[in-house]
């Protein structure tokens, strides 16, 4: 949070639409991406210039201009000012801190969503900003870093499989952001699999580094929620918008990407509760143990608060204490403490405390 604030700090006091990148630099250099088809035809290049995309704004084929590392407010700036991209917009590209949202502006639908897969190196949740610009016959994707869930849509392009060759570039923004969508799926039942164990060690015997993970599966539950419930915002707003740029025959699978985000949702919540209520499990085990203990401790020392009493009574070596000369005294002595002890573990047993 602090280096979120940290970042964000950075505009302070500068004009609305100025182009500050907020967030970390994942790439080096960024790379630019142009993949142009029709139902016929398909060209796929990597370009060093911007420029070079600039000539199919005009093309009669669908264009998907993917630009990896949003960090170089220069190339922002040229796209910018080509495909007339307002400057607002342009600000949450380079904030990578935004939240996912649609915004429609006639000429062409905004969309930010959030990519969220799961780092096996430093086995924890990551998040990544993905910006899209939808054109009527162009789709411009920003992303913070190279390597993604979207090659499985080039690969259907390059190959024609379905329909995608055949539909103009909102059935290939529908594409883009059902790739998303369904990449969640793939993390969710990452989090089953960890609910699952966590699970066992509750059963079994549940350790400090439980609750620790409860807690780190509590907190990715919440990065992903916070990142997954305006989703359904956006594609609802898809879906049910006036804008011209999605067709009728786009819509449906609209409705069932809706349908989707709404089932992830509800497992994002299930796996709330049942976080919640394996912290209670755990809390509720941790109390039982403790008393149990307790329950041990307090019979323990019932069973010797009369023995101490007999112990201080001839401990206190009074003369005439006719039980000190005794040869049977301290024989006898011993053998009541030790019946008083044993009778009152019986009597313990009887009444079900031990």
């Amino acid at each position: 949070m602090m280096e979120f604030l940290r970042r964000v700090s950075k505009k302070k006091g500068l004009a609305p639409g100025a182009l500050v990148y907020v967030g970390e630099k994942r790439v080096e250099k960024a790379r630019i991406i142009v993949l142009d088809y029709d139902k016929e035809h398909i060209l796929e290049k990597e370009v060093e210039n911007v420029e070079e995309c600039f000539p199919y704004k005009e093309t009669s084929t669908v264009t998907w201009i993917n630009i990896n590392g949003v960090h170089d407010v220069e190339i922002l700036e040229r796209i910018g000012k080509h495909f007339d991209i307002h400057p607002l917009v342009l600000e949450d590209i380079l904030n990578t801190e935004q939240r996912p949202k649609m915004e429609d502006f006639d000429d062409y639908v905004f969309v930010v969503l959030k990519m969220i897969r799961f780092d096996e190196n430093k086995n924890q949740i990551d998040s990544e900003q993905v910006s899209l610009i939808v054109g009527p016959n162009f789709v411009i994707s920003f992303q913070e870093h190279e390597g993604d869930i979207f090659d499985p849509i080039r690969d259907r392009i390059r190959k024609g499989k379905g329909r995608i060759r055949r539909m103009a570039s909102d059935y290939l923004a529908y594409a883009l952001v059902d790739g998303v969508v369904d990449h969640y799926f793939v993390l969710l039942e990452k989090l089953g699999d960890a609910l699952e164990t966590i699970q066992q060690e509750l059963m079994a015997v549940p350790k400090t580094e439980t609750l620790q993970s409860i807690y780190e599966l509590r907190r990715e539950t919440i990065l992903l929620r916070k990142s997954i419930w305006p989703v359904r915002e956006v594609v609802s707003g898809l879906e049910r918008g006036e804008s011209s740029l999605f067709s009728e025959s786009t819509r449906p699978f609209l409705r069932d990407l809706y349908d989707h985000t709404i089932q992830v949702v509800d497992t994002v919540e299930t796996v709330r509760d049942m976080l919640s209520g394996m912290l209670e499990l755990y809390l509720s085990g941790v109390s039982n143990r403790m008393n149990e203990v307790m329950k041990v401790l307090t019979i323990i020392a019932t069973i010797f608060i009369p023995v101490t009493f007999v112990a201080g009574i001839y401990g206190m070596n009074f003369e005439n204490m006719p039980e000190l000369r005794s040869p049977l005294g301290y024989p006898i002595t011993v053998l009541v403490m030790f019946g008083m002890g044993i009778s009152m573990l019986v009597y313990f047993r009887k009444r079900g405390w031990l």
